[in-house]
């Protein structure tokens, strides 16, 4: 990839970094706490004391990391597209097929975190927040698709390149559209519309001139 930038982590996102033990996991907990209560009661429900009280720590605690709840949210949202990275990875470890199949595990992959993982539903990667909630320079799909390529490239050994990200972005731009009416009546999602993605993101791949020879 050429000068991409960098996918937004936590550790980046968090007001003081960390970078001992004992800090890294009191600012889990307290996005645990801000995950169960937009599980909850959503998004507008998020307030400091709360996601204090839950966490079982002070305000002051949680102004040490996040100066408003914007920027716990973004926090949160970077976590998301963490967690998600690495159970597509890790639902690649084993596969000995042709990585364009490897778009079925980013689906299946999304599809269970809307529905099983805690709070996701309610903020995803930050999208339903704002179109560049992430990062301020790229689109919220132009870093999830980003993440996508980092994937591909680790796992199958190559550097993906701009038109290959650019391919990819596209995919996320449909794909997008199809999950979010997928779920918007349906709280398991609405498999007609599930399906379709699979298959438009696999069509779409087949007619793509930017592959890399992958054995």
């Amino acid at each position: 990839m050429n000068d991409q930038q960098e996918v937004p982590t936590v550790q980046g996102l968090v007001r003081t970094e960390p970078i001992q033990q004992r800090s890294a996991q009191r600012v889990e907990k307290l996005l645990d706490a801000a995950a169960e209560i937009i599980h909850a009661d959503g998004i507008d429900s998020l307030t400091t004391s709360d996601v204090a009280i839950r966490s079982g720590s002070s305000v002051g605690v949680v102004y040490r990391y996040f100066p408003n709840i914007q920027s716990l949210l973004r926090a949160l949202a970077a976590r998301n597209l963490e967690h998600y990275t690495d159970r597509v990875f890790a639902a690649l470890e084993n596969d000995q097929n042709a990585w364009r199949n490897a778009l079925d595990a980013a689906i299946d992959t999304f599809v269970d975190m809307h529905r099983n993982h805690v709070g996701f539903r309610a903020l995803r990667f930050g999208d339903v927040i704002n179109d560049r909630f992430l990062d301020p320079s790229l689109s919220n799909n132009g870093v999830f698709s980003r993440a996508i390529a980092g994937i591909l490239g680790e796992k199958y050994n190559f550097v993906p390149t701009d038109d290959l990200i650019f391919d990819l972005e596209i995919i996320v731009e449909i794909e997008n559209a199809l999950m979010k009416r997928a779920f918007l009546l349906e709280p398991q999602g609405d498999e007609r519309f599930i399906q379709k993605a699979r298959e438009i993101a696999r069509g779409y791949l087949r007619e793509s001139t930017h592959l890399p020879v992958v054995p």
